[in-house]
């Protein structure tokens, strides 16, 4: 994921992020509702978010000094 995260622009990562913090919430009401069974995927959903929003802060301290 991370090679996929490096060559993306920042305009999918955006989107990607979106799309995770979804799930994220879908997964959360899941669970008080007590129909997810799979309680791991809400760490990896996390776990992916932190990773997206890693490389958007990497990339905004990279900019070349003037």
């Amino acid at each position: 994921m991370a090679d996929n995260l490096q060559k993306a622009d920042e305009k999918d990562l955006m989107k990607l992020l979106n799309e995770k913090r979804v799930a994220l919430r879908g997964f959360r009401f899941g669970i008080a509702g007590s129909k997810i069974r799979n309680v791991k995927e809400g760490r990896s959903l996390k776990k992916d978010i932190a990773r997206i929003l890693t490389e958007i802060s990497h990339r905004h301290n990279q900019k070349p000094a003037e």
